[in-house]
């Protein structure tokens, strides 16, 4: 490892600070060309929605370049660099799956938190709202959620979050659990933390066993690809909808396809990568 092209970083409390000085850093830029564009040319395009996917693009962007610039190549002397290496088809054929049956799962757990109420129903109202404005453009939602969001949230996430506390000594699942619940509670809302978080934990798994930041990416895309077929095809919110079924049996499903999956892909699947 020690002639290893991939730097052996770590991620502590001062990658994190770095983390998010880098996110003030990116938010304030975005926020002060957002303001310059209405005020000074009269353009107001902040609530664009190419305008949102090019300020969460920088703002992805200044934070890695953040960490790499200030952690990783002040401690290494390399730069940040990760494997992408495809696997062989059998592996794809354990990891989709297991990928759809969590989903169900995180539907599940999903449809059991409120949406009414004094505190969650205004919550709820404002997460829609919010969510319809970024569906405005179906082409610009697609080039986010599918393509921009996958790259970026895992070169954070799992890249720099997991890998760097794995490298740090943390045991494997711990460091894996807590980039998930990290990747939940940046969804800001208590709906998609559950997904977010479940689909992180699967994400996790299949970069720790194949060192390969290629496979969680392909994952985390087409996680967002169903849901956002789901959203524009079939007009509705969720598998059991669309599928005209009760919710407890999208779980038992989900359960049923995750476990054998998981088996599967964890103790019986063989192929491993190593960084070299």
């Amino acid at each position: 490892m020690e002639n290893s092209k991939y730097p052996n970083y770590i991620f502590d409390w001062m990658g994190g600070l770095i983390l998010f000085a880098g996110y003030i850093f990116g938010s304030l830029s975005v926020g002060f060309i957002g303001l310059a564009g209405k005020f000074i040319f009269e353009i107001d395009f902040m609530q664009k929605p190419w305008f949102m996917m090019l300020a969460n693009a920088v703002v992805f962007c200044v934070m890695i370049w953040a960490f790499d610039y200030l952690i990783v190549r002040q401690k290494t002397g390399k730069k940040l660099n990760f494997n992408f290496s495809p696997t062989n088809f059998s592996t794809y054929l354990l990891i989709f799956p297991m990928m759809i049956g969590m989903m169900f799962i995180g539907e599940f757990i999903t449809s059991q938190i409120p949406t009414t109420g004094s505190f969650f129903g205004d919550f709820y109202e404002f997460f829609e709202n919010l969510m319809a404005g970024l569906t405005d453009d179906p082409v610009v939602m697609v080039i986010t959620a599918v393509i921009m969001a996958p790259i970026f949230e895992e070169i954070v996430f799992r890249g720099i979050v997991q890998k760097g506390m794995i490298n740090k000594g943390l045991e494997p699942w711990k460091a894996i659990l807590f980039a998930s619940v990290l990747f939940g509670l940046i969804h800001a809302n208590p709906w998609q933390f559950v997904g977010a978080t479940l689909l992180g934990t699967v994400l996790g798994l299949v970069y720790y066993k194949t060192k390969s930041l290629l496979l969680p990416m392909l994952l985390h895309g087409f996680n967002n690809l169903c849901s956002a077929i789901l959203i524009f095809y079939t007009q509705k919110e969720s598998f059991a909808e669309a599928f005209e079924i009760q919710e407890w049996m999208i779980l038992v499903i989900g359960i049923v396809v995750f476990s054998v999956f998981f088996y599967l892909f964890t103790f019986r699947n063989k192929v491993r990568y190593s960084e070299i």
